[in-house]
């Protein structure tokens, strides 16, 4: 079985359980991430990772929805998710290493909790950056390394049994992935002892 066979069914095993779980760490400490960060989408949208399709309700009723994600079972989910709410997306199975769209195919880029399990994430963001539209913007979420010492050495000892089980990264910054691009950041916050950063970016 090859590396991105195992992380599939590891997302479709996950699949039956990840709404729950991430409920709890919505109520806990992302708060009202999902609500902010497609809040701020227009026009036509990729969202990468998209998972059970958890953030769908948060979008603008006028935008244009794409999702992308690695499980065809988690795909299933965001499909019926988005029937029950009446919500029009266009689902494609894929890796977010290698996105199957076009240069310049999307005025915004959502990821949500996505980067810290994508096992490269600066390929991810390059390819995030790619597909936007120059002046588009680049909307990302993720929890991150701790702004406390302290938290981030426990962090890092919590790492050693969720990478290797779990592909989940705890100490990430995608806020440097962005900078190293050249994409300026219009706007970012940090809150929960620095634990989840969100920010906004645009492509030149």
């Amino acid at each position: 079985m090859t590396k991105a066979e195992r992380w599939n069914r590891y997302w479709d095993r996950k699949s039956a359980t990840y709404d729950e779980e991430m409920d709890v760490w919505d109520r806990r400490l992302f708060g009202d991430s999902r609500e902010w960060a497609c809040g701020q989408a227009a026009g036509e949208v990729l969202e990468v990772a998209v998972g059970t399709g958890l953030n769908l309700p948060w979008y603008p009723a006028e935008v244009t929805l794409t999702g992308l994600d690695l499980s065809a079972a988690m795909l299933d989910l965001a499909r019926a998710r988005a029937r029950r709410l009446g919500r029009a997306i266009t689902l494609r199975q894929g890796s977010a290493h290698e996105l199957p769209f076009a240069e310049a195919s999307f005025d915004t880029v959502v990821c949500t909790f996505g980067l810290c399990a994508i096992p490269d994430p600066a390929a991810a963001v390059a390819e995030m950056t790619r597909v936007l539209r120059p002046g588009g913007r680049l909307i990302l979420v993720d929890h991150v390394a701790a702004s406390p010492r302290v938290v981030r050495a426990m962090q890092w000892l919590v790492e050693l049994a969720s990478v290797p089980l779990a592909g989940e990264h705890f100490r990430r910054r995608p806020l440097k992935l962005v900078e190293a691009l050249g994409l300026p950041v219009e706007r970012r916050e940090r809150f929960k002892l620095g634990l989840v950063e969100r920010l906004v970016a645009r492509k030149p």
